[in-house]
């Protein structure tokens, strides 16, 4: 719900019976350029509104005071109305002044405006479409989209993140599936809770993105109802596996010969499940040993570079092809497809016994682990990985990367020899003495 600007002079109505009659007073609405306001006659009192376009005030009309009737909201407005009116005639004359006329009747809901938000996503080329649809079916439609988004407050956002924090965690099921398999969260594990939480943060990102396009397009009068809505803190703290050198080799030695070859290449290269499966062979480069991954999560094209390991892996997959084929593919010749990858790799650690079975995100957490343990620079790392900058690099690897500090400590500070033999010896027993 838009916040209502408090004006001594208009807000009640003794306030108001106060005024000279005749005069038309006016106060701010909170909106950039809107003004609310009222003239008192002989018969009660009228709400104006007002609105700068072109470089001189357009007026209109609201409704009458309730200052001898109580307000219905329609005809008879009080304080709070009239400010709710005078919003929506400023939202509807700006569209209308940028040639952003709407045709929908109603109330302007979170639907309508999670509809408007996914035309702008892809209309802007945004990556990750899919999962950012996929959070607005299963996470806010269902809860919020029937509300009117004018209507929307604080309380009711902050109440739908706290309850995303303690749903059950949704399962992947078979898109013929007539319901989603969801699995109860333990509330005895910390890191399970944590978990869902920063989930619940992750999914009120979305929210807020969708609402702010909406305000800024001016369907929403107001950002009060979510602005003040905090995420739950300390709760992304990163918690990162890496496979160690054995697991790797005994992982590769177990996978089927098509899953082989994206193992390796995942821990060649670090790239992602979908880098990997989109990658041809006109990609890689064997001359400087490098491979373009052309469509990143980001968006943005980077070049990995390959070790010598990793340029005898990539010569073996792509000698004798043509440019327009697919590097990584079934042995029948097609290509991986999403989530193809997930139950054979997880059959794979089963047979050789590594708990828990690990996803393929792992692969390129590995990579880069093996990187930041051996000194590499972080900024380098994140170049190979296609982050942005190095604030993500840093979050899940930096723990990993030689500290100067404790370096410096622990080749200066010299031996205590504390581990020697105790020659304190217990007191004997009273009865004894």
């Amino acid at each position: 719900m838009a916040r209502t600007v408090r004006n001594p002079n208009l807000d009640s109505r003794d306030a108001r019976g106060k005024l000279n009659a005749g005069v038309k007073h006016w106060g701010q609405s909170g909106e950039l350029g809107l003004h609310i306001g009222y003239r008192r006659g002989p018969r009660g009192g009228t709400w104006y509104a007002r609105r700068m376009a072109n470089g001189a005030y357009v007026l209109t009309t609201l409704g009458a005071a309730d200052d001898k009737t109580d307000a219905d909201g329609d005809v008879v407005l009080s304080y709070r109305d009239a400010l709710t009116k005078a919003r929506a005639w400023w939202q509807r004359e700006s569209r209308l002044e940028l040639g952003l006329a709407d045709q929908r009747s109603g109330p302007y809901t979170v639907a309508a405006a999670c509809d408007d938000y996914l035309e702008h996503f892809r209309a802007k080329g945004a990556k990750s479409e899919y999962a950012t649809k996929r959070t607005i079916e299963v996470h806010i439609r269902p809860v919020l989209g029937d509300r009117d988004a004018n209507k929307l407050t604080m309380q009711q956002v902050r109440d739908w993140h706290r309850k995303l924090a303690t749903a059950p965690k949704m399962v992947r099921t078979k898109q013929t599936a007539e319901k989603r398999a969801t699995k109860a969260i333990d509330a005895k594990d910390p890191d399970a809770a944590r978990s869902r939480r920063a989930t619940a943060n992750r999914v009120l990102t979305v929210l807020k993105a969708v609402l702010n396009h909406a305000w800024r397009e001016r369907h929403i009068s107001s950002d009060e109802a979510w602005r003040t809505v905090k995420p739950f803190p300390k709760v992304d703290a990163a918690v990162v596996r890496y496979l160690t050198d054995d697991e790797c080799r005994r992982l590769v030695n177990t996978c089927d010969p098509d899953l082989r070859a994206l193992v390796q290449g995942a821990l060649m290269t670090g790239a992602r499940y979908g880098e990997l499966a989109r990658l041809r062979v006109s990609d890689v480069n064997l001359d400087n040993g490098t491979v373009a991954i052309r469509e990143a999560k980001g968006g943005k094209p980077r070049h990995v570079v390959l070790t010598d390991e990793g340029r005898e892996l990539f010569t073996k997959l792509t000698t004798g092809r043509t440019g327009t084929e697919t590097v990584f593919t079934h042995d029948d010749k097609t290509a991986w497809k999403a989530s193809q990858q997930t139950r054979p790799l997880r059959e794979a650690c089963e047979r050789v016994k590594i708990a828990p079975a690990i996803g393929f995100h792992v692969l390129r957490h590995t990579h880069a682990s093996r990187l930041a343990m051996a000194g590499v620079p972080l900024g380098v790392i994140a170049a190979q990985l296609g982050h942005a900058d190095t604030r993500i690099t840093e979050k899940h690897y930096a723990h990993l990367a030689p500290s100067y500090v404790a370096d410096t400590i622990r080749a200066n500070f010299s031996r205590l020899n504390l581990a020697g033999e105790n020659n304190v010896k217990p007191l004997r027993p009273t009865s004894e003495r």
